[in-house]
């Protein structure tokens, strides 16, 4: 279930239609026209039944929505029951809000609870964690007045005005903006957000004096997505990169979300990248303003209530590359995103197994965070008969895959060497001094 056809947590400058729409059937019939007629449309009814929600009979319906789906009814009892009680016009909305909601929990806490998500804007929204640290650096040295370019369902203005800022929410489309205003009153800062209606390439291209839209500081997240596909090229970004390199040019106080697969030469001289990581993915890519910037790269791990920090002040090149030794370490993704691997090498005494592949050896194992330890028992020429033959010599019936820098399928690798023995291991395909190679090793110690 989509609640709304909303692409993402940005602002696109065109944004396809909304409308939120319950589990089963009670599709709302649109006007023929052409796509910017229908999709106008559909952001009307969106906002229609965002602001029926916000009156004390929404109110009822959501409460009433949340016990059903508290009590495991199924969708199609729910909203039958909802129907009857609350009305068709609340039934499918409130229904999927609460659906919405309940998905939002995890990450969100007891905010989930007041705030309103379509489908696609919580797919997109950040972690509040993560908007709380943002707004933190952000509002350093009495910064009291923020720019949320493409504010969508509010996550960065929710945590910007929470940390005390003035925000200005911008975002052209009106799903985002009644997302946003509604999120504001729920959560009890509505006093210090404004939202409004402009055009980011308008407001980025007007800024003066280090500020943009009459604000000290900004924050920017272009959509990269369009059709369900992702825009790998940031000129097609929306707004373009064009805006970004402005934004970062014209706010020295800014920070500007890109995706993780920047270029690293597209990153100006003087602007801090950081990648940040949690549970062994990178959630966010970021790109901080000259006045907030303070090293070359960061890597920014979350595990738990605690953050862990590797930066260079400049590039650290490449760790120096040796032979396989008697433990593999797998550096974090932000690490090896970040082009920082050299820094979790020198911290461990370890060296790359070739110097085009992210995994490094030593003779001991890591209590570091940047790095999973296994042991290694093997070392052999990938060879798929001498690999069963050894791994049936182990008594190991069942392995875990991991790759790099080889064109294997890890799943279908696994299902092949799959086996009666009772043991278990990690099998690594990747390449040691250019070689294909497999290492057979124990489980992780970290």
């Amino acid at each position: 279930m989509s609640l709304a056809l909303y692409p993402c947590e940005c602002q696109p400058l065109n944004r396809v239609g909304h409308r939120l729409t319950p589990e089963v059937g009670d599709a709302v019939a649109m006007p023929p026209g052409n796509q910017d007629e229908e999709s106008a449309a559909r952001s009307a009814e969106t906002v229609r039944q965002l602001q029926d929600l916000a009156t004390p009979a929404g109110a009822a319906a959501l409460t009433r929505a949340a016990e059903l789906l508290a009590g495991r009814t199924d969708a199609v009892t729910a909203l039958s029951r909802l129907r009857t009680e609350v009305g068709v016009q609340l039934a499918g909305p409130a229904w999927g809000i609460a659906r919405q909601r309940a998905k939002a929990r995890p990450a969100f806490g007891a905010d989930a609870d007041r705030l309103l998500f379509t489908g696609d804007t919580l797919e997109q929204a950040g972690r509040p964690a993560l908007a709380d640290r943002r707004a933190g650096r952000l509002l350093t040295g009495g910064v009291a007045s923020v720019a949320d370019l493409g504010c969508a369902a509010g996550t960065d203005t929710l945590a910007l005005a929470r940390a005390g800022a003035s925000v200005l929410a911008v975002d052209r489309d009106p799903v985002a903006r009644t997302l946003t205003a509604a999120n504001a009153a729920a959560v009890g800062v509505a006093d210090r957000v404004q939202v409004v209606d402009a055009d980011v390439v308008d407001l980025v291209a007007a800024a003066a004096d280090g500020q943009v839209a009459g604000c000290d500081a900004a924050v920017l997240d272009p959509a990269r997505r369009a059709g369900g596909r992702r825009l790998l090229d940031p000129d097609r970004w929306s707004p373009p990169w064009s805006t970004v390199l402005a934004l970062l040019e014209r706010v020295p106080r800014c920070v500007v979300k890109v995706a993780p697969g920047l270029d690293h030469d597209r990153v100006p001289a003087g602007i801090e990248a950081e990648w940040v990581s949690i549970g062994g993915s990178i959630v966010e890519a970021l790109l901080w303003g000259r006045g907030l910037s303070t090293t070359w790269r960061r890597a920014t791990l979350v595990r738990g209530g605690t953050i862990a920090e590797l930066i260079a002040d400049d590039d650290p090149g490449l760790a120096p590359v040796g032979p396989v030794r008697g433990w593999l370490h797998e550096p974090d993704p932000a690490a090896i995103r970040s082009g920082l691997v050299s820094v979790v090498a020198a911290n461990l005494g370890a060296t790359l197994v070739d110097p085009t592949i992210a995994y490094l050896t030593s003779d001991s194992p890591t209590g570091s965070p940047w790095a999973s330890s296994h042991p290694v028992t093997d070392v052999l020429p990938f060879n798929l008969k001498k690999l069963k033959a050894l791994l049936r010599s182990r008594d190991v019936g069942r392995v875990v895959v991991k790759k790099r820098g080889s064109p294997i399928e890890p799943d279908a690798l696994a299902r092949q060497l799959r086996g009666p023995g009772s043991g278990t291991a990690v099998v690594v395909v990747t390449r040691v001094a250019g070689a294909p190679t497999v290492l057979v090793c124990g489980p992780p110690s970290a």
